[in-house]
């Protein structure tokens, strides 16, 4: 018995986690708007591709059925996790491309847990390799 509470549980969790997801992913794509114009080309070319990609993945969930939404929600950093190891592999080794890597993975967790509609802040990469940009 002590299972089937905990089963039942999980469709509602996994609702409310999808739901503070699309909220979340639309807090942050609205606020695209307030990025700064003076930042240089390639931070507005990286907040764009995060936008494209966080917009599909969005679209992409709310166009599945009600039931599976979680599920490919929670599949989807698989694929994209592979596309960065891929991306990554083909990196220059001195620009230590691993640890680039992971620093933003745990930066978007960061993110994620903060709550959704709070001012969007993040940090870009410089061309040392370093974080510092915020808006």
């Amino acid at each position: 018995m002590c299972g089937d509470l905990e089963e039942d549980g999980a469709p509602q969790e996994h609702e409310q986690l999808y739901d503070h997801f699309l909220a979340h992913a639309r807090a942050l794509l609205g606020a695209r708007g307030s990025v700064e114009k003076s930042a240089q080309a390639l931070h507005l070319y990286m907040d764009k591709l995060f936008a494209d990609a966080l917009n599909r993945c969005v679209k992409d969930t709310e166009g599945a059925p009600a039931n599976e939404r979680y599920e490919l929600m929670s599949a989807q950093p698989l694929a994209f996790a592979r596309l960065a190891g891929f991306l990554a592999g083909h990196c220059d080794l001195h620009e230590d491309p691993l640890r680039r890597m992971i620093e933003a993975l745990m930066m978007g967790y960061a993110e994620a847990e903060s709550p959704a509609g709070r001012d969007h802040h993040h940090e870009h990469e410089d061309s040392h390799g370093h974080y510092g940009h915020q808006h």
